[in-house]
């Protein structure tokens, strides 16, 4: 076995009411004026004020204008906010969109250059402030992980920011803190969790450790999507979902993601798709195509989906693997072509193009995909799951 390294947030505190240790870990932190990183929905559901009520009469500030999917224009503002307020730490608490813009501005703070220099792999040239990540959503794995994604307007594209001083300092993942999330936000980032899991299971860099992880979150998620998603009041299904991708950040956090991710990043670039739902719309594709590089493996995400498979080929149980993705995409609404959301067939070739340069990423993938079979994956998702 090959020398391996497993990272995550430094600390990390999980089961409900775990936002009552905020306060503590902020003193920990000597944090004396944080800034609040956060979107303005947050605020008007009311979940901003009881976190921030847990501060007591603690100084902060608060910058609010996360968007989704977040500009490098979004990292600058945040950066002028933080600044301007003299503050010396940061609280995220959101989504995926929200911890990553906090995690790029932490590092981007005390930097001069542009944020472009840090696109890439290990090019932060330094930690920054201290980053304590909250989630609302069950999905991301943003909290444990060594990486911020954001939109090149100017592109179209996704681009990603990989170094260990992104990795928050700590994480508090609370179930109640999910609870407001809309019935289509639960879905995306459930299935975007599940992604992450299986795409972790797949990657080249596996190890025994993110192998744990990864199945364990598929089971668990499997079990308890549909559950949190038909009754945003099942507080046991929502626990077991935040810890489930927490489980699946910390898989894919060391072991990487793969094509399903690479392809997502020119929907989300071009066409503005939400990260969950175009990573959840590909994944059934990217599995099929996928599948003569690790039979053995789709066979073991098979098992943990719950599906049966004693009896069968290992080609069986690995397409039993898709037909459960397929299904559970299906009961959770996911759509279903790439044609609902006015891509035309035209444009395929050009997100070909794009997605056949996200080297990062498409080195991790269980067979090294041609521009051919990048392709072929865009036209099945165009024509959609329900034609298959």
């Amino acid at each position: 076995m090959n020398q391996q390294l497993f990272k995550s947030a430094y600390k990390i505190w999980t089961g409900a009411g775990a936002t009552a240790q905020l306060k503590h870990e902020v003193a920990r932190l000597q944090m004396n004026n944080p800034l609040i990183v956060s979107d303005a929905i947050i605020k008007q559901i009311g979940l901003l004020d009881e976190v921030c009520a847990s501060l007591d009469e603690a100084s902060f500030g608060t910058f609010l204008d996360v968007e989704p999917e977040p500009a490098f224009s979004v990292i600058e503002a945040c950066k002028k906010v933080f600044l301007a307020g003299g503050h010396d730490g940061f609280i995220a608490i959101g989504g995926g969109s929200a911890i990553d813009t906090a995690k790029a501005a932490s590092v981007y703070a005390s930097y001069e250059g542009s944020l472009h220099d840090f696109v890439g792999t290990d090019l932060v040239p330094q930690k920054g402030a201290p980053l304590i990540a909250i989630p609302t959503t069950a999905g991301t794995g943003s909290e444990v992980t060594n990486i911020a994604i954001l939109s090149d307007k100017d592109a179209q594209l996704k681009k990603g920011i990989a170094s260990d001083y992104l990795l928050p300092d700590v994480a508090i993942v609370a179930p109640e803190m999910t609870r407001t999330a809309p019935q289509h936000v639960t879905a995306a980032s459930g299935i975007d969790a599940m992604v992450h899991g299986i795409e972790a299971y797949l990657s080249v860099n596996a190890s025994p450790i993110t192998d744990a992880l990864a199945l364990q979150s598929i089971t668990m998620i499997a079990r308890s999507l549909p559950k949190a998603y038909s009754n945003s009041h099942q507080l046991a299904a929502r626990e077991e979902m935040a810890t489930a991708s927490l489980m699946a950040g910390m898989a894919f956090g060391n072991a990487g993601v793969g094509a399903v991710h690479a392809l997502a990043y020119p929907l989300g670039g071009r066409f503005q798709m939400a990260h969950g739902v175009s990573n959840a719309l590909l994944l059934p594709f990217v599995m099929e195509v996928n599948k003569p590089a690790c039979l053995e493996r789709l066979k073991d995400i098979a098992d943990a989906l719950g599906e049966q498979t004693s009896g069968l080929s290992l080609n069986e149980a690995a397409d039993r693997a898709i037909m459960g993705m397929t299904r559970l995409c299906a009961q959770v609404k996911i759509p279903a072509s790439l044609k609902e959301f006015d891509i035309k067939e035209s444009d395929l070739k050009e997100m070909t193009e794009d997605a056949s340069k996200i080297e990062r990423l498409l080195k991790n993938n269980p067979r090294q995909l041609t521009k051919a079979e990048i392709y072929e994956i865009y036209q099945a998702a165009y024509v959609g799951r329900a034609q298959q």
